[in-house]
């Protein structure tokens, strides 16, 4: 039998509430379905094993979910303690047994994910290398664009301000929200942004807010603008809706970022509903959870755009076999005192072990609950 390396000696859970400086919305706040968000809870697993070594990782819920996450985390993390952390898809598949009577997607498997990810950040720090070296890099850098400057809740002239301000600071495309209920401020925007940015790649972000006739209304309008892709026009889960778009549009069609499982991806490149899926790792739980994924997306030649997380998706799309993009986000900024390089249009991996962050002052100081779960002393 294969002897074991090390086993696992603690789990430290930290549930941390990431305050935003204003209250940001998007076209769900704007058609009443949601409040403006205003923070961000964060579950942090820190994982350390009997040799010394320890791994970091996180997920995180908008609005909702962030107690339940650090709930169903604590009660299964307890299946970890000596462990072997290298084992990562057989522990997976334990804890997500030890929960399955709330079942294999939503707040139970992005509890699992933050525990996952801490696996892999040790994994690749026993062996010195960053994760996405550890997983196979296809390249040092990966393109980025930028989504944080682009939100509805700001005038366009701010977001024309905030477009100049990101491009000069090395991000290389733009995102803005749409999804309005009125769709000719929608094309106003768009245009305005469009000329103010010349050729620079522009993506836009509906949010789900469209049903299927709007969705093919504006999107043929939008065919003008060459965006790089238009996101989430309708509803997460309407596949055979986004496969009309994506037949019907010359604009690459981009969702995936809202679904929870594998599984439910699977569905979109099942009906051939997007030419880029936009998977999170967080969301979906975990790294082991995402290279499946991955797997699947690759052998459709579809293209990948991670959603949020930068800290962690710009290893994985540094792994994957074709050109990715990044979505670059400085909202996570104060949880972690590294920063990534950004320059000439592209994220840079640096050269730390593991994802290459630590956890702050400041994210100990917001955090809100935590525990240690280890074998009895």
């Amino acid at each position: 039998m294969t002897p074991v390396l090390d086993r696992i000696d603690s789990v430290t859970l930290s549930s941390v509430t990431l305050p935003l400086p204003t209250g940001i919305s998007d076209a769900k706040v704007l058609t009443g379905r949601q409040r403006p968000m205003t923070e961000i809870a964060f579950l942090f697993a820190e994982i350390t094993t009997e040799a010394g070594l320890e791994g970091v990782g996180f997920s995180y819920s908008k609005r909702a979910g962030g107690p339940a996450q650090f709930a169903h985390a604590r009660e299964v993390a307890p299946d970890l303690i000596g462990e072997d952390p290298s084992d990562i898809g057989r522990l997976w598949t334990k804890l997500v047994w030890a929960g399955a009577s709330v079942g294999r997607s939503g707040a139970a498997t992005q509890a699992l994910a933050a525990i996952d990810v801490a696996l892999w950040d040790l994994k690749a720090k026993r062996a010195g290398l960053p994760l996405a070296k550890l997983l196979g890099a296809h390249r040092d850098s990966v393109r980025c664009y930028n989504t944080s400057g682009g939100f509805l809740h700001e005038p366009i002239e701010q977001v024309l301000d905030n477009a100049t301000r990101t491009l000069a600071s090395g991000v290389g495309g733009i995102k803005i929200k749409v999804g309005q209920p009125d769709s000719a401020e929608d094309l106003r925007r768009v245009r305005a942004v469009r000329e103010h940015i010349g050729g620079a790649p522009l993506m836009v972000d509906a949010n789900q807010q469209w049903d299927r006739p709007t969705a093919m209304r504006v999107g043929r309008a939008l065919e003008e603008f060459d965006l790089v892709w238009i996101e989430e026009p309708l509803d997460a889960y309407d596949a055979e809706g986004h496969a009309a778009l994506a037949r019907s549009l010359d604009t690459a069609i981009a969702s995936g970022e809202m679904l929870t499982s594998v599984a439910e991806h699977a569905e979109l490149i099942r009906h051939d509903a997007v030419d880029i899926l936009q998977p999170d790792a967080p969301r979906i739980g975990g790294i082991t959870q995402f290279l499946k994924l991955a797997a699947l997306a690759e052998h459709r030649n579809l293209q990948l755009a991670p959603h949020f997380a930068m800290e962690i998706h710009v290893h994985l799309a540094a792994a994957y076999p074709s050109e990715p993009w990044v979505e670059h986000f400085d909202w996570l900024h104060p949880l972690f005192p590294e920063r990534l390089e950004i320059r000439d249009g592209r994220m840079h991996l640096s050269d730390r072990p593991g994802l290459g962050v630590t956890l702050s002052e400041q994210a100990r100081e917001w955090t809100v609950d935590k525990v240690t779960l280890d074998k009895p002393r």
